[in-house]
C-alpha cells in the first residue's frame, strides 16, 4: 500500500509546468507570479461522492469533473484560468484510483494550461475539492449584477442534458453514453466567457439549474427576468430521453449539473453575442428578457406560465 507522500509524488509527477509558478507542489505553500495589471479570480468547489457524482462514476471522470465545475466558475467570470490547488480525501491508498483520477484531471489541465500548485491529501469518505485561480484584465470581470431592465437573457448548449443522465441513473434505467457524457465530463465554457467579457452585462453558470441560477443573478442586479422554456435548445438525445414537454422542461430549467453560461447583454448587441458564440465555436440562443420585480417567470412559446416542480438543487435538501 503507498503512503501518503508516495500519493503526493504520483500528483506531482503529473502537473502542468508554467513559468509563472515559482515553487509549485513540495514546500508548505506554491509561490505563484501574477502578470502585472491583472486581477484575481479565485473559485472552489468540493465534490463528494453520491452528492454531486454518481457512485460508479469512473475515477477519470471524478477527475475530468473536479476541475470542470471550478474551471466553469472562471469562465462565467470571462477569466483566463492559470493555477489550481487539489485536496483529495480517500477511503484508502489506492494508486491505480489515482491514476485514473488523475488520468482525468490532467487531461482537462492540460488542454487549458491549468498548472496544479499544491494540495493536501487524507483518509476519509470519497471527497475532492478543488480551488481554481484566473486572471481577468481590471474593469473587465463579469459579475452577477450588472443586469439592467431591457437585456435580452442568454444560455449556452444545451441545458437538461446532465440532468437528464442523472435521472436515468437514479431510475436504474439504460443510459444514453452522450448523455452521461455531459454529466460526467461537463465543457467549462472558457474560450465564451473570455469573448464575452466586455460584451456581456452579467453572467452565471448552471450548477444548481436554469431557474435557480439565473434567480441568483436577478437577485444580484436588484431585477427580475421573464424566460421561454420552449426557446431552450433541446439536443437529439435529450429529446429521445424524455419525448413528454412537460418532463424535458423540468430538466431543462431545475435540473443543473450542465456548467453552461447564462448570461445578460443589451439587445443592440445580439449579432456580437452571436459572433462571441461563433468564436467560441458553441451555440448560444436568446431564451428571454429582464424585467422589473424580483422574480424569474417562466413561460411557454404559448405566453402560459409554467411552475416548476422544484426550485433547483440546493446541497441541504436534494
Amino acid at each position: 500500500m503507498a503512503g501518503e507522500f508516495d500519493l503526493i509524488e504520483r500528483i506531482r509527477a503529473r502537473t502542468v509546468a508554467r513559468g509563472d509558478v515559482v515553487l509549485g507542489i513540495g514546500d508548505d505553500a506554491a509561490l505563484l507570479q501574477p502578470p502585472a495589471g491583472q486581477q484575481l479570480v479565485v473559485a472552489m468547489d468540493t465534490l463528494n461522492a453520491g452528492v454531486h457524482f454518481p457512485d460508479d462514476t469512473a475515477p477519470a471522470d471524478i477527475g475530468w469533473k473536479a476541475l470542470a465545475v471550478n474551471l466553469s466558475d472562471l469562465a462565467a467570470m470571462g477569466a483566463a484560468p492559470a493555477w489550481c490547488t487539489l485536496s483529495l480525501s480517500l477511503p484508502a491508498s489506492d494508486p491505480a484510483w489515482l491514476d485514473g483520477f488523475l488520468d482525468g484531471f490532467d487531461a482537462l489541465a492540460r488542454l487549458h494550461d491549468v498548472a496544479l500548485v499544491g494540495g493536501d491529501t487524507t483518509r476519509g469518505p470519497l471527497s475532492v475539492c478543488v480551488t481554481a485561480f484566473g486572471l481577468v484584465a481590471p474593469g473587465m470581470a463579469l459579475r452577477r449584477d450588472g443586469a439592467r431592465i431591457g437585456d435580452d437573457v442568454w444560455v449556452s448548449g444545451t441545458p437538461g442534458d446532465a440532468a437528464a443522465a442523472l435521472a436515468q441513473w437514479s431510475a436504474g434505467a439504460p443510459r444514453d453514453p452522450a448523455l452521461r457524457s455531459r454529466l460526467d465530463r461537463p465543457s467549462p465554457r472558457l474560450a465564451l466567457g473570455l469573448q464575452l467579457a466586455g460584451l456581456a452585462s452579467a453572467a452565471i453558470d448552471i450548477s444548481d439549474g436554469l431557474l435557480a441560477d439565473l434567480a441568483h443573478l436577478c437577485r444580484g442586479s436588484g431585477v427580475g427576468a421573464t424566460i421561454d422554456l420552449d426557446a431552450l435548445p433541446v439536443s437529439a438525445a435529450l429529446r429521445a430521453a424524455a419525448p413528454d414537454r412537460d418532463t424535458r422542461r423540468a430538466l431543462q430549467a431545475t435540473g443543473g449539473d450542465d456548467y453552461e453560461l447564462c448570461f445578460t447583454a443589451s439587445p443592440d448587441r445580439r449579432g456580437a453575442v452571436l459572433e462571441a458564440g461563433d468564436g467560441a465555436g458553441v451555440e448560444v440562443t436568446r431564451i428571454g428578457r429582464i424585467g422589473s420585480g424580483a422574480e424569474v417567470i417562466a413561460v411557454g412559446a404559448d405566453g402560459a406560465p409554467w411552475t416548476s416542480p422544484r426550485a433547483g438543487w440546493d446541497h441541504f435538501s436534494g
